[in-house]
């Protein structure tokens, strides 16, 4: 299936790394991490990517266009969707590369384990517009238990209970028909298909990191150095 990743924002949080460089092409270990959310696609047999590219998106276009940085069976499309383009927008001008009823989009700063062809079955079954990936993320601060005022335990950082988007999905060709220039996709866009149930979510409570702040890039490059995010990222399909 044909693999959209958003790789086009700012990145503000990530000053003063993103001021010459996308967030797509910070490195974790020696790849950036556009290519390690390339390479979960690629192991579960998805290879063509539609790449929505914007701020510093000719970056990412040289790197890519690099033979050593690209696997040989990759095949992908860069499309300038806009440098200040919401992810709405930048869905709606890939609309003409869209091949098949039924495509993959990605957030271009999430990595997970997660079962890509599971959650395509998963999306399929029930036949919704739209499938999204929710994940347990770990909580920030370290959680008290109490009893009234004493402290009975410690948890540091937990997994919360609630779910929340991942950033791995399954799209229907429908999704189209609901792109306005002033919406928001992750706002009007799926209030709209919540409201006509339209939206499944495959649960995931597995791993799953995002990078959105220096603290991030830190946890995942030491995840990457103890050979920790190898082992859970780069396992043959079962």
């Amino acid at each position: 299936m044909q693999v959209v990743i958003f790789c086009g924002g700012k990145a503000t949080r990530l000053r003063p790394y993103t001021d010459e460089l996308p967030k797509a092409l910070i490195q974790i270990g020696d790849r950036p991490i556009l290519w390690h959310l390339m390479k979960i696609y690629s192991q579960h047999g998805h290879n063509d990517f539609i790449l929505c590219l914007g701020y510093s998106g000719n970056k990412i276009r040289e790197y890519f266009q690099n033979p050593e940085n690209r696997e040989v069976d990759w095949n992908i499309t860069f499309v300038d969707t806009g440098e200040d383009s919401n992810k709405a927008e930048r869905l709606r001008r890939v609309k003409g590369f869209i091949k098949e009823d039924n495509f993959l989009v990605a957030y271009g700063d999430d990595l997970s384990n997660v079962n890509i062809n599971d959650v395509v079955k998963f999306h399929l079954d029930n036949n919704k517009i739209v499938t999204l990936t929710a994940v347990n993320p770990m909580s920030q601060f370290g959680i008290l238990e109490l009893n009234g005022n004493e402290v009975t335990q410690f948890k540091e950082k937990p997994k919360l209970d609630h779910w929340t988007n991942g950033g791995y999905f399954v799209f229907n060709k429908k999704i189209f028909d609901y792109l306005r220039s002033d919406w928001e996709l992750e706002k009007e866009v799926f209030e709209k298909l919540v409201s006509e149930k339209q939206i499944a979510a495959f649960k995931h409570p597995e791993f799953w990191m995002t990078m959105n702040t220096l603290k991030d890039v830190i946890e995942l490059n030491e995840l990457w150095s103890n050979g920790e995010l190898k082992r859970i990222l780069y396992q043959k399909e079962k």
